[in-house]
């Protein structure tokens, strides 16, 4: 029997899952992510704890085919990490440094796109090899997976749809710097700007208004319950997020489009405003493309991560 690790790299936690060869998550745990002095012990930290689990199982050494591994970062193909402001590292060569620390074969990518090729090969996307995975949390990250791999493209930064610019006009600087990008509109904070911009234009009567903070949950909230300044904010994203999809179908034509991220639990109202407005905006030959929320929540990167070992090296 052969056996591989998964490894998520996050701001604050670093999650590891152990899989037999077929891709079936044995066990998995978490360590704290160690971002203090340049982030210079993360690898040693991941290392030591697989060295640690490894031992305890009594698993050689010759039983492992490789460990995959997902950052929060553009990883070109050869495993450098240009930058990693999160974990706070500069230029770092992920997969020499990694398999020195281990002994064992490394490979990786970003993070984003290690989760889209996780929900194709086990979650939403499963039996599909054509996808786009789209993550609307705090901000957009994406992931495209074609023909079952993913696309890094030539700097790392393939997938990085949510930098798509859906308005040239807008005044207000994205993160990115530049104006306009679909996480504007469509993530967690895109729904409150969506939300502050249309209170301040309109005068409806809302429960928004007696909010002191408005989150992305509270529009959500009040929709549900039929506040009209909520539903009108909610269509502003859907429109938004519609676009958004259809212009990203042009360019991958996908299977199907997954969306996760927090903003993705409010389910079937998002699925069917989002799709509504994607019928009218995609191109006609993927129209008919299905949108649906992630199955593998938190789990995706870990998966992905895997299956990029077992992609990369197979067995022997």
């Amino acid at each position: 029997m052969k056996y591989g690790f998964g490894v998520d790299i996050g701001g604050t936690t670093i999650k590891i899952a152990f899989f037999g060869q077929e891709g079936t998550m044995l066990e998995k745990w978490e360590i704290a992510t160690n971002t203090g002095n340049g982030g210079r012990t993360i690898l040693s930290d991941i290392a030591s704890s697989i060295r640690s689990f490894l031992k305890n199982k009594n698993i050689c050494d010759n039983q492992i085919i490789g460990i995959g591994v997902g950052v929060p970062g553009p990883v070109s193909d050869e495993g450098i990490v240009n930058k990693c402001v999160n974990l706070g590292w500069g230029v770092t060569d992920l997969h020499a440094e990694l398999s020195a620390l281990t002994g064992f074969r490394i490979k990786g990518g970003n993070d984003a796109n290690v989760a889209a090729l996780g929900e194709c090969w086990k979650g939403s996307g499963r039996g599909c090899q054509n996808m786009v995975l789209a993550t609307l949390g705090t901000g957009i990250g994406g992931g495209i997976v074609v023909k079952g791999k993913i696309v890094n493209g030539s700097h790392g930064a393939g997938g990085e749809i949510g930098h798509m610019i859906l308005d040239p006009g807008e005044t207000e600087p994205c993160n990115c710097g530049n104006y306009g990008c679909a996480e504007q509109y469509c993530s967690a904070t895109g729904v409150v700007r969506v939300a502050k911009r249309y209170l301040r234009d309109y005068t409806d009567e809302s429960g928004l208004r007696d909010l002191e903070t408005i989150e992305c949950k509270d529009v959500f909230a009040a929709a549900e319950k039929g506040d009209l300044a909520a539903l009108a904010i909610l269509e502003r994203v859907y429109r938004y997020l519609g676009l958004f999809l259809a212009n990203v179908c042009c360019v991958t034509d996908p299977e199907v489009i997954i969306l996760g991220g927090g903003v993705s639990k409010a389910g079937e109202p998002l699925i069917k405003g989002a799709t509504r407005y994607f019928r009218k905006y995609a191109f006609h030959a993927c129209s008919s493309t299905e949108i649906l929320t992630a199955a593998l929540g938190n789990d995706a990167g870990v998966y992905g991560a895997f299956k990029l070992a077992l992609d990369e090296f197979g067995i022997e």
